[in-house]
């Protein structure tokens, strides 16, 4: 077999794990955010989770909370705009044929799980973007206005609990798609996974 006519393209590889690294950050983020405190003294540098690697610092002080969800935000509006160029890109460059060892149920499970991806990669920053669209504080991104709040509790808390809800539903398919990857990886042992790596 042409191993080299059955690997994916240095842009797909390149979309895939930027993409798998900015939605396990963002969930790093929404869970180390969760816990801040709503009152706590404002500040103008972050050492980001107390780990000591880096220091974001801001033109003006702002409390951890506002820091952390206002981060949250912004690279979900950044990952949000890269899936739908991602998802675009897809539309116009055919990805190469599955394995022929595969056997005709991981071929419908491994189109199943990828087209659920798809719908869920969407759902789970649209949802988050309408939660902060219909809180009081609306949208910033990186510090610059994008987009206002409108102040709707009901429909904000709605907008919240599907944003948790999706959230959970992506976490279980992402991981079932890594168990995917391994069975083939380490039982299987065919090129599934070398498929998805640079050269």
């Amino acid at each position: 077999m042409n191993h080299d006519s059955a690997r994916y393209t240095k842009t797909a590889v390149i979309f895939h794990w930027l993409i798998a690294i900015g939605i396990f950050g963002m969930f790093a983020i929404g869970w180390y955010m969760a816990d801040l405190p709503k009152e706590a003294p404002k500040q103008m540098a972050f050492d980001l989770f107390d780990l000591g690697v880096y220091t974001w610092r801001l033109p003006e002080a702002v409390s951890p909370r506002s820091f952390y969800f206002n981060l949250h935000k912004s690279i979900g509006i950044t990952l949000f705009a890269l899936i739908i160029i991602r998802i675009l890109w897809r539309f116009t460059h055919k990805p190469p044929a599955l394995l022929s060892s595969y056997k005709d149920i991981e071929r419908k499970l491994a189109a199943g799980a990828h087209h659920l991806l798809y719908l869920l990669m969407i759902a789970l920053p649209f949802t988050g973007l309408k939660t902060a669209i219909y809180s009081k504080y609306g949208v910033k991104w990186f510090g610059m206005d994008f987009i206002a709040g409108v102040d709707d509790k009901a429909v904000r808390d709605f907008y919240k609990e599907a944003h948790e809800v999706i959230g959970i539903i992506i976490l279980i398919v992402i991981g079932l798609h890594i168990l995917g990857a391994l069975k083939h990886k380490f039982i299987d042992k065919d090129d599934t996974l070398k498929r998805m790596l640079l050269k």
